[in-house]
């Protein structure tokens, strides 16, 4: 009996010892488990939560991307053309680009200036006409009379200002100087010839000659022969004309037609005009003087002229352009004409290599401009 008591006791004993035995195991263990896995969820989380951020980020990003691609293309475009390099047409596009940042408008920021040189080919033109057109500009500024001419195409669908244009009825571009009904409108550089042949006569009054060396495949020189012709029988002077069809043939024509003349007279013909140092060599050496058309023509050795600030070309024509960008129909534009803002340009330089005198009253004029060569 009392072994048995024992043996059973024994028995509780071990049952008990077991049991705890399994509750501290339990709970001993069971806590460091719950706390790696803790962390480890809190990794996950954390790592779920960067990867959102980093997605977010890229989503920031290429939306930003997106919209700065959109901004873009939303600029207005604003396509240019310029017939070729010289110191006239240099000199619109300046200040047309100047003008332009004064009136606000970047290129790049919140505008698109696509400027296109056609290097004085004329077959050149009408592919940079195409593309302006398949590109769609809001705007396009022609540069010179041939360029508004082959620019008459894209006025189907865009303004056109051009910019140059001496004779813009007779090249077709416009109906009346008001009336600008064909789909554009611009500045004109119209040359008076009458009163630079009368600045020619009061400084060179022995002339009785005049040569005219010009492209006929501009409209602008052959408008400007028509109006030598008519001053010359007005005042029995006698008029040599050659036309030349490129800047190579300058140089024989020049120094053919100055045996034959007492002076030459070259208005603001592109051809003629790129080429103007090639010409003053010949006029230098032939002792002649040489009247043109333009201020800049003045600037590249020219003698003298009577007529407008190619700087006012360009500030005007972007005028025009701001105009039409904020809704201006270019029906509505005339044709800007520089009456009033004409200069005496008087290369000094030139009278002293010719050996001409310039008369005090010209001199004294508050429109007179005294000019220098480049150096």
């Amino acid at each position: 009996m009392n072994l048995l008591k024992k043996g059973m006791l024994t028995k509780a004993l071990y049952g008990i010892l077991t049991a705890a035995m399994a509750v501290f195991i339990a709970s001993g263990c069971t806590p460091r488990k719950d706390k790696a896995d803790s962390q480890n969820e809190s990794v996950q989380v954390n790592n779920e939560s960067s990867a959102q951020k980093s997605d977010s980020a890229s989503k920031n990003v290429e939306n930003s991307t997106k919209e700065d691609v959109s901004d873009k293309k939303d600029l207005p475009k604003i396509g240019v053309i310029q017939l070729m390099e010289h110191t006239s047409l240099n000199i619109i596009y300046d200040s047309f680009s100047s003008e332009m940042k004064e009136l606000g408008y970047e290129d790049g920021k919140n505008c698109e200036i696509n400027f296109k040189n056609a290097n004085g080919e004329m077959s050149n033109i009408p592919t940079i006409v195409q593309n302006f057109d398949s590109d769609k500009q809001d705007i396009v500024v022609a540069i010179t009379t041939p360029v508004a001419q082959a620019a008459m195409p894209l006025t189907k669908t865009t303004p056109v200002i051009f910019c140059a244009v001496t004779d813009p009825v007779k090249a077709g571009v416009v109906t009346d100087y008001n009336i600008t009904d064909k789909g554009m409108t611009g500045t004109t550089d119209a040359v008076n010839v009458e009163k630079i042949m009368e600045l020619a006569l009061k400084i060179t009054p022995d002339v009785k000659s005049v040569g005219y060396i010009y492209n006929p495949g501009e409209d602008n020189s052959v408008s400007n022969l028509n109006k030598l012709k008519k001053f010359c029988d007005d005042n029995s002077l006698k008029l040599e004309e050659t036309g030349i069809a490129s800047s190579a043939d300058l140089q024989m024509a020049a120094n053919t037609i100055l045996g034959k003349v007492d002076m030459l007279f070259v208005a603001n013909d592109n051809t003629v005009a790129e080429a103007m140092p090639i010409l003053m060599k010949e006029v230098i050496a032939a002792k002649k003087p040489i009247y043109v058309g333009a201020d800049s023509m003045v600037m590249d050795g020219g003698f003298a002229t009577l007529g407008i600030d190619y700087t006012d070309l360009g500030k005007e024509t972007a005028r025009m352009v701001d105009k039409v960008l904020k809704g201006e129909k270019v029906e509505n534009i005339p044709v800007k004409v520089f009456k009033d803002d004409l200069y005496i340009y008087v290369n000094t330089d030139t009278a002293k290599e010719l050996g001409i005198e310039i008369p005090d009253d010209i001199k004294n004029d508050p429109k007179f401009k005294e000019i220098k060569n480049k150096q």
